[in-house]
């Protein structure tokens, strides 16, 4: 997808070179803030806030339901929709805490210095696409894999599972390349596990939901830094001189 299609895509533009290095506001900061009229009178509670150069950027709870929020520095308007920095063309959100997802990634990839996080699911064809650069990112990149297969792709479970089943950190990985969109999965569904081994592959696989949901993923693939800040996939290529097809 191609910078210009991908702006096509966002609600709000904000020119700001800042918002690279978010500043999180302290608790009492973010009291002041949560004082304000426009956010009482609408019983809204700030859970976080940031300092993002021409805004503030609130992690709140409206109504028991969290949501992302930008207020603007005169503290008169509240705004709704997607932010993005217009020079690099990457969304602004509010950092995931990462630290419970500590030695929990089924294995990892890569030996490179930046680190991230992946939640996919090996039947999604935008993650596929994805992984089919991971070679040429290979030597600069250290990708913890989580696995968050949705519910309508028909073999994802099965796929994951025996992707995850697999006993070393290379078996994962040859696994998770070895089948494609379309091919023959009758060697999938035809492996018989014992019941112990079922049960623990399973009790890893809805622990990896449990944290994609808590991260509030919705779709895949979900990349991370290790800021916990959302990387759009193709973004995250072009920083290494790669370009999507």
């Amino acid at each position: 997808m191609s910078y210009i299609l991908k702006l096509l895509f966002l609600t709000f533009l904000f020119t700001n070179s800042s918002f690279a290095a978010l500043k999180e506001l302290n608790k009492n900061e973010a009291l002041k803030l949560e004082q304000l009229e426009l956010l009482k009178k609408n019983s809204i509670k700030i859970n976080k806030a940031f300092d993002i150069g021409s805004l503030y950027m609130l992690d709140i709870i409206v109504k028991g339901n969290k949501d992302e929020v930008f207020l603007t520095k005169d503290k008169n308007y509240l705004i709704s929709g997607v932010v993005v920095n217009s020079k690099t063309g990457f969304q602004i959100s509010v950092p995931v805490d990462l630290s419970i997802l500590k030695n929990k990634e089924s294995f990892t990839y890569g030996n490179g210095k930046d680190e991230y996080v992946l939640f996919t699911d090996p039947e999604c064809t935008y993650c596929k696409k994805f992984e089919s650069y991971f070679a040429q990112i290979k030597d600069k990149v250290k990708i913890r894999v989580f696995y968050f297969p949705l519910d309508f792709h028909e073999n994802a479970k099965n796929l994951t599972l025996y992707i995850m089943g697999q006993k070393t950190n290379n078996q994962k990985i040859d696994a998770m390349f070895e089948f494609n969109i379309g091919d023959d999965l009758s060697k999938i569904k035809n492996i018989k596990y014992s019941k112990a081994e079922l049960n623990k592959l399973e009790k890893q696989l809805d622990e990896h939901i449990d944290l994609a949901q808590t991260l509030n993923v919705q779709s895949t693939p979900a990349l991370f830094d290790k800021e916990g800040n959302s990387i759009i996939w193709v973004d995250m290529l072009e920083k290494y001189g790669i370009n999507v097809e």
